[in-house]
């Protein structure tokens, strides 16, 4: 099931052009024992090896990747200077595909076969094209970001939002990806809107992922406008001036990070105003500020929504572990932390694997990770399950995560907890 993996959906679309969301903070058992219980066995014990790969260069831009690989080598370090897992130290083997297909195969054979990982962990990936040869060699991908179908497709991965479909090399069920429409539900029933513009670029990827939304936001009942830029020659103080003659309350996209940017700068130009503008996880981030300089009422009105827990609250005790682990880097984001949460998921099965006495083995490993137990990184995810429907489910109870940028706070979480904003929604299916 796709539910979760909407926002990422329209990543997904944009760069394919482009190349043309518990308690407690989860510290390891070894945290709590003396000192020379915890580092003589670090001392004799072999390391556990992760990958992690990342498309950190790219056709895209360096940075637009690398968040949630930083988040999980702060998890790794952190946990490491706790005393590892049982004593044993994660050893982390990072991988850069260049964002090539090529680059991705030639990575997943020097994790998988030269540096003999005993699993992924936090993949993101602009073109996941060795995602077959992963599941071939039963080497569990947990916690990546799904751009794109590969998690919805084969057995082994393990994004972070979790899958109900078959996962038998055909994605999601008979080729089509399901999602639902518990976010256009949320800002009708919670802000009011009626009117909404989708607003895409004219390629393949983006205008189907347009398609998506506008159909999503018609089954709410919402009056929907499309709107549709070149994308070599974006005209978006054309589409800005429609936007303000239409009186349109709420904006989606399947447009690029900078072209948002440039559409918020144009709203302002033309003083179209909004009820909202939803941005995407991976917007979400703490450089919305610099980033929407120029348009200071459109980033009023920027809010984003996924499955995880809003990075910015440092009262829930994983949120503020995360934060005071990470305290060193330039800006926080959404995707550092799910980042985060993967690496805390493989540490918890590894944790298990070798509890149990099994060792922390790549069939293990993939045992713990296809159980069907709900996981929710100590209540950073909601909960994240992965299980087999033979049928996509019609409709679904689903909630939602949603927080809204101010300038002088950030981002502020609405609505309160996001295990109780929820909706009953359809689920509307879509070919990726």
């Amino acid at each position: 099931m796709r539910r979760r993996a909407l926002a990422a959906e329209a990543l997904a679309a944009v760069l394919a052009l482009l190349i043309l969301g518990g308690c407690g903070s989860r510290l390891p058992r070894s945290a709590f024992e003396d000192g020379a219980t915890r580092r003589a066995p670090a001392q004799a014990a072999a390391p556990i090896r992760v990958g992690i790969l990342t498309s950190a260069t790219s056709p895209v831009g360096g940075a637009t990747f690398t968040d949630p690989r930083d988040g999980a080598q702060a998890y790794f370090r952190h946990l490491n200077d706790e005393g590892g897992i049982q004593g044993r130290r994660v050893e982390v083997r990072l991988c850069d595909d260049g964002g090539s297909g090529v680059g991705n195969h030639a990575c997943v054979h020097k994790l998988i076969d030269e540096e003999k990982v005993v699993a992924l962990v936090a993949t993101t990936s602009l073109d996941y094209a060795g995602a077959e040869q992963v599941s071939h060699a039963r080497v569990p991908d947990i916690g990546g970001q799904p751009i794109g179908a590969a998690y919805d497709t084969y057995p082994h991965l393990y994004g972070i939002y979790g899958s109900l479909a078959p996962r038998d090399g055909t994605p999601g069920w008979d080729g089509k990806l399901y999602g639902g429409t518990e976010v256009y539900r949320y800002f009708e029933r919670e802000r009011g809107a009626r009117t909404a513009a989708v607003v895409s670029y004219n390629q393949a990827a983006s205008a189907a992922y347009a398609r998506l939304l506008t159909r999503g936001l018609q089954a709410e009942g919402y009056k929907v406008f499309t709107e549709q830029v070149d994308f070599a020659l974006p005209n978006f103080r054309a589409v800005a001036a429609d936007l303000k003659d239409r009186g349109v309350d709420l904006v989606l996209d399947a447009i690029d990070a900078h072209g948002n940017a440039r559409l918020c700068r144009a709203m302002d130009q033309v003083g179209a105003r909004v009820t909202a503008k939803v941005t995407t996880v991976q917007s979400w981030s703490s450089s919305v500020a610099t980033d929407y300089k120029d348009a200071p009422h459109c980033r009023a009105s920027l809010w984003a929504t996924g499955a995880s827990r809003n990075f910015e609250d440092t009262g829930h005790p994983a949120v503020r572990a995360f934060r005071d682990a990470t305290r060193t880097l330039r800006t926080h984001s959404q995707w550092q932390l799910e980042g985060w949460a993967a690496a805390m998921w493989f540490t918890d099965a590894a944790r298990s694997c070798l509890r149990d006495g099994d060792g922390a083995t790549r069939a293990c490993l993939d045992r713990f990770m296809r159980r069907g137990a709900p996981y929710t990184a100590d209540g950073l995810l909601l909960p994240v399950t992965y299980r087999m429907l033979p049928e996509p489910p019609t409709t679904r109870t689903t909630c939602l995560s949603v927080a809204r940028w101010t300038d002088d706070k950030g981002w502020i979480t609405q609505n309160g907890d996001m295990n109780r904003t929820c909706f009953d929604v359809p689920q509307l299916s879509y070919r990726p």
